[in-house]
């Protein structure tokens, strides 16, 4: 055996015992050389052969990180939608998911979609904050431009140059939150009774603005790695009067997948031939693991034709309420439907976020949260993997904080919901992310929180809940075949 195999094997034995547990960093190249008094080429050696093994991965300057070691991870089937344009449903769900989300301290709230705002890189937008608070300057009490503040709108393009796209302060309106500049897009392109497509499972705000338009939602099959069927979607705008495609294709929520860039650039091509618009939620795409960040399909658009829909909800807090629309040819008439809706948005959250986006606040803050978003990843995953039914899929988004799990067919969110609030537990369950109420055996998870023994036990727990369920259903089932034999 070499020297290199027998760090490798010392190491392996620690990781197999327990000693660095998934997630955990392993001790650096220098500190191992002195530890076990080898060289810096053998150490180097020891820790590749480690990663060929899939036991560590590497992370640009953070170290070397321990992986999930159970069984290889399973992926979520590729989805399988109605084929026509339907209605929206689920609103109940939804307003009891959003009801949830409401400073409720009495319930563990796994399904949230909501990013880690405990992060002392946070700290200094709360100094901005205060100062702005303390100013005798009153203009933060006034109305802004309609279109933002050209402070932020400044800094807002230039942080979009990341993901290939060259806008101008002028060509970004601010909105009050994400969630506003879709259904501005959505208002701008579409009359009631209008077909929209998207991809599925989606975004259950997006489906609500849907319903709340009179609009009807085309789900379109979609692949967890590689998202929206092309295929598919070309066949769809063949047979059916698609007004709009909405899509959510970086670190998409809730499925996790990104779409490969060349896809990216073919849903354009798609999109041009057929001359119908699409509106992009690029909400999570800052929250990329890897540098550089993925491109946005706005980044190929030649022609105006993508709505750009993004903001600070995912990265820095959903209290903000700051969001933004890159609009395109549509400008004139998205800036219309945004003073119809809140008029100017708040003008003191516009001033602090350009201030935080300017000092490099908010890069600092974005390379601290990736880093913890990704260890928590693993980790999640890994209790997935151990504590949920055998054959359930999960997703691996590259970026972002959200999973996406398909249990066995035999669970039903819906009700497992309903047994895990004896436990105060809450999950987000797989049916609000489809008009139809689809995906019933899937559900949401969030992993941007710390990741305490309290919420392993509640991972637990939702596990232990849903494989009662398989063995419920299969008890059913020996009955129902006793019965008729």
């Amino acid at each position: 055996m070499t020297r290199y195999e027998e760090v490798a094997g010392v190491l392996r034995e620690r990781i197999e015992h327990g000693l660095y547990r998934v997630g955990d960093r392993l001790p650096s190249i220098r500190a191992m050389c002195q530890e076990l008094d080898v060289s810096i080429s053998t150490a180097q050696e020891a820790y590749r052969q480690l990663m060929d093994a899939a036991l560590i991965e590497s992370r640009p300057k953070s170290g070397y990180f321990v992986l999930p070691r159970q069984v290889p991870l399973i992926l979520p089937s590729v989805s399988r939608p109605a084929r026509r344009p339907l209605d929206i449903s689920q609103w109940d769900q939804v307003l009891e998911l959003v009801a949830a989300t409401q400073r409720d301290d009495t319930r563990l709230l796994l399904g949230r979609g909501v990013p880690n705002l405990a992060y002392d890189t946070l700290k200094p937008l709360s100094k901005i904050l205060s100062g702005l608070h303390r100013s005798n300057d009153l203009n933060g009490f006034n109305y802004d431009k309609l279109n933002g503040s050209p402070e932020l709108r400044q800094q807002v393009a230039r942080l979009a140059t990341a993901s290939g796209c060259l806008l101008h302060p002028d060509d970004i309106i601010i909105t009050t939150g994400c969630q506003e500049a879709l259904a501005i897009s959505l208002r701008t392109l579409t009359q009631p009774g209008d077909v929209v497509a998207v991809d599925s499972p989606s975004f259950y705000g997006t489906m609500q603005i849907l319903k709340a338009n009179g609009l009807k939602a085309l789900e379109i099959p979609t692949d967890p790695q590689t998202g929206v069927s092309l295929e598919a979607l070309e066949l769809a705008l063949e047979q059916w009067p698609i007004r709009a495609i909405q899509v959510t294709p970086t670190y998409n929520n809730p499925l996790g997948y990104t779409m490969p860039e060349t896809r990216k650039r073919a849903l354009f091509q798609l999109a041009q031939r057929f001359d119908v618009a699409i509106i992009e939620d690029d909400i999570y795409g800052d929250l990329a693991f890897t540098h550089p960040r993925p491109r946005t399909v706005k980044s190929f658009d030649k022609d105006g034709r993508v709505l750009l829909c993004s903001g600070f909800s995912k990265t820095v807090g959903p209290g903000l309420r700051v969001g933004w629309l890159a609009p395109g040819r549509y400008s004139d008439l998205a800036l219309h439907m945004k003073y119809v809706s809140t008029g100017a948005s708040a003008t003191l959250p516009q001033l602090a976020l350009a201030e935080f986006v300017a000092k490099g606040h908010y890069e600092r803050h974005l390379r601290y949260a990736i880093r913890q978003y990704q260890r928590q990843r693993d980790i999640m995953i890994s209790w997935v993997q151990r504590y949920f039914p055998r054959g359930s899929g999960i997703s691996y988004p590259q970026g972002s904080f959200l999973l996406w799990v398909e249990l066995p067919a035999a669970v039903d969110c819906v009700s497992l919901n309903e047994r895990l609030v004896k436990h105060a537990i809450y999950v987000a369950p797989g049916s609000l992310f489809s008009a139809s109420g689809k995906y019933r055996q899937c559900l949401r998870l969030n992993y941007a929180f710390t990741l305490t023994p309290a919420i392993e036990r509640a991972v637990r727990t939702v596990g232990e809940l849903a494989s009662e369920m398989v063995l419920e259903a299969r008890q059913h089932e020996v009955e129902e075949a006793s019965n008729h034999a």
